[in-house]
């Protein structure tokens, strides 16, 4: 398995034959649009946290483009079919599905939903995948819940991807709690430096994340880590 991180939250990961794109935010995301371009990323499931626009973002063209699939919930996946894409599969907040490359698990995310034209998007959201043996914990935009210790509790999470950039999510304090909440063996911070109001101090975030123990990398813009 293969992970590449393309800044703010939009992450890529090749399993089993199967390239997964979470919340493709490529056009007007400086830290993507500095390595990458909408059109250079192809997908076989693009999986969606929520609806708003630094998530949502090129969505619709890169899967009408590629044929792909995607992975939301049911007022996501409604919204795509309306827009002329009847590829998808929806989900809601504690439900799972079997795909080809892995099982995908909906779960709870603090936070609000709506797409950029104003349509009701939803309930927010984050992942498990598990997939090649591992188990993938995207939280998407949220603050710590006490639910983070039953998802830790269920399974060992090989990675969790947790938003640091503060003001419209948990920020580094509120992101070390939700390591030490979900204990996963590895932490990558997502959601900080796109703009000027959630940059983030990933330095003060490794101190506070080796004084509770836990294990955390940051990833550059175009970086890649083989699970």
């Amino acid at each position: 398995m293969r992970l590449t991180y393309f800044g703010h939250s939009v992450v890529q990961i090749k399993t089993g034959g199967a390239t997964l794109l979470f919340d493709p935010f490529i056009t007007g995301n400086p830290l993507a649009e500095a390595v990458t371009t909408a059109d250079a990323l192809s997908a076989d499931a693009i999986i969606l946290t929520h609806a708003h626009g630094d998530h949502w973002g090129d969505t619709m063209e890169i899967a009408k483009r590629c044929d792909a699939l995607v992975v939301a919930n049911h007022e996501i996946t409604e919204y795509v079919k309306k827009n002329g894409h009847a590829k998808i599969q929806p989900l809601n907040t504690g439900g799972s599905f079997r795909f080809e490359w892995g099982v995908l698990t909906q779960t709870h995310a603090r936070h609000s939903s709506s797409f950029p034209d104003g349509t009701y998007g939803g309930n927010p959201n984050g992942y498990i995948l598990h997939a090649e043996d591992l188990y993938i914990y995207n939280a998407g935009d949220t603050s710590p819940f006490q639910e983070m210790a039953w998802i830790g509790s269920q399974q060992t999470i090989d990675l969790a991807l947790l938003p640091i950039g503060d003001v419209f999510t948990m920020g580094i304090t509120g992101a070390t709690q939700a390591a030490s909440l979900v204990e996963p063996k590895l932490t990558i911070p997502i959601h900080f430096d796109t703009f000027p109001p959630i940059k983030a101090d990933t330095e003060k975030w490794q101190e506070l994340m080796n004084e509770i123990g836990r294990d955390t990398r940051v990833l550059k813009p175009g970086e890649s880590l083989d699970l």
